[in-house]
């Protein structure tokens, strides 16, 4: 048997961009959500990977370094 994995459209998924107060100025910051994966991107230079755990934790899983700030601030935007 093969297992299906789920590919239906999560809350929240899709493409966002809006600017964010990093580093003492606000730049553009492009955010990719699908399924449990988010993509960030802020101002074409710094990326970072990011995982929705089961219980809604949001946790960097790759790229740039971001604050925990930066983090609570895009999952606010995103997540309502």
């Amino acid at each position: 048997m093969i297992d299906e994995k789920d590919t239906a459209p999560a809350a929240n998924d899709g493409k966002y961009e809006f600017q964010l107060h990093y580093s003492g100025r606000e730049v553009p910051c492009t955010v990719v959500k699908e399924q449990n994966k988010v993509s960030i991107c802020i101002e074409d230079k710094i990326n970072a990977e990011i995982t929705v755990q089961p219980d809604g934790a949001w946790v960097q899983t790759g790229g740039n370094d971001l604050p925990d700030s930066a983090v609570d601030y895009i999952k606010k935007r995103i997540l309502g």
